[in-house]
């Protein structure tokens, strides 16, 4: 299984019994961010990480067989809190309306998974934790990892748990990614995939746009070479980063909706703010209290430098060696993420003769859209994960999903 791992609250956790499980659900109860610890993980640069942590939720029960589990993928700033209500801050997971009994990834059959990715700031080791050879933040010594090896620390997690093969690993946007990593990388530990709202690489917009983000955080006084952890953290500029990605992640439509050219004063002045002036700047001053600057400029980078295909000579040969089923989801009004990005991934697929799905929703939200539009979607997950668990070769004393 890889490094020793040491994790009491985990040990702890997996004592609860199924009916324990569902009732914690089902009564909305708070759930907890647990943290298991790895001797060592390698990266893909050759660096090596001591000491590190994983933060994790899981909701739902085992089964016998262990084949009921999925792997769901966040995307750029969300962390392992998917589902119920954080002990931590009172907050609902930032896909709780897919994930829960009766829901798209039904806990009543499913036992899911969630881990804050390599390199962020809500549990996981990043450029903010404690460097275990200095005793102080890593900061500018941080490697800059890649989505390989986001997905590198998932398989020692997923092994931690007991877990040979997951039934299914999905994600929106850069969980997209990490869902196609996972089929490629370890082909034989997966069964099915569903990216969403995704792409197997950035474009150069893609890039332009994470650019100017990372160039905000460097132009702020206070970025002091990413070493700032004993002053005062880069706040403005990475406000401002979060204001421009913001932008990228809703539509005209939504934005003419939401906002229109309202003021916030009705009787303005020329000074007078926008109301999508003042809700970007919202957004901004809201990101800064809960992410890191430099995880910031790691996450997007590992973003960038994403591509499926690296090592192989088309994106076709990348998924050679899988069978895992796909469903790939992707949104009309999505200008960040547009289809045809979740085209290319589907004519790829298809190229090898892989089982594939491919539904482009109808929606005006934009890239939110996977957040928001959970109708649709879930009646699309529901169906393809039960097709998915019965196609399993489970043993003989089975009764069936």
């Amino acid at each position: 299984m890889g490094s020793p791992a040491r994790s009491a609250a985990a040990g702890k956790r997996s004592r609860l019994s199924y009916n324990q499980r569902k009732e914690v659900l089902e009564s909305n109860m708070i759930v907890r961010t647990e943290i298991v610890s790895f001797d060592e993980l390698k990266l893909g640069c050759g660096e090596t990480l001591k000491s590190v942590d994983c933060a994790y939720e899981t909701y739902g029960a085992l089964d016998e067989e262990k084949a009921n589990a999925v792997l769901v993928l966040h995307a750029f700033s969300g962390d392992a809190h998917a589902a119920g209500i954080s002990d931590e801050d009172g907050k609902p997971g930032w896909w709780d309306s897919m994930i829960g009994p009766g829901k798209a990834f039904d806990t009543n059959k499913y036992f899911v998974i969630c881990t804050n990715c390599l390199g962020g700031c809500r549990g996981t080791t990043g450029p903010a934790s404690i460097r275990p050879d200095t005793g102080r933040p890593y900061g500018s010594s941080f490697p800059y990892v890649t989505v390989s090896d986001i997905v590198r620390l998932q398989k020692k997690l997923v092994e931690h748990l007991g877990i040979e093969r997951l039934l299914s690993v999905a994600g929106g946007s850069m969980g997209a990614m990490q869902a196609l990593q996972w089929v490629v990388d370890y082909p034989d530990a997966v069964a099915s995939a569903i990216p969403i709202a995704g792409t197997h690489r950035h474009s150069a917009q893609q890039i332009a746009f994470n650019e100017v983000g990372r160039q905000a955080i460097m132009a702020d006084p206070d970025w002091k070479n990413g070493d700032y952890y004993e002053g005062p953290s880069p706040h403005r500029g990475l406000a401002v980063a979060r204001m421009v990605g913001h932008i990228t992640y809703m539509s005209d439509d939504s934005m003419r909706e939401k906002f229109g050219r309202r003021r916030r004063d009705p009787e303005p002045d020329a000074s007078g703010l926008f109301e999508v002036e003042s809700y970007l700047r919202y957004r901004g001053v809201q990101f800064v209290t809960r992410f890191d600057a430099n995880s910031y400029l790691r996450i997007t980078r590992a973003m960038d430098t994403y591509d499926a295909a690296e090592g192989f000579d088309s994106l076709g040969q990348a998924f050679e060696r899988t069978e895992a089923r796909f469903l790939v989801i992707s949104f009309s009004s999505d200008w960040l993420y547009p289809s045809y990005q979740s085209q290319e991934v589907v004519r790829a697929l298809r190229s090898r003769n892989r089982d594939v799905a491919y539904v482009e929703l109808p929606s005006n939200y934009g890239h939110d859209a996977f957040l928001i539009e959970s109708g649709e979607q879930t009646e699309l997950l529901k169906s393809f994960l039960e097709n998915t668990y019965k196609r399993l070769p489970l043993p003989a004393t089975h009764d069936g999903a």
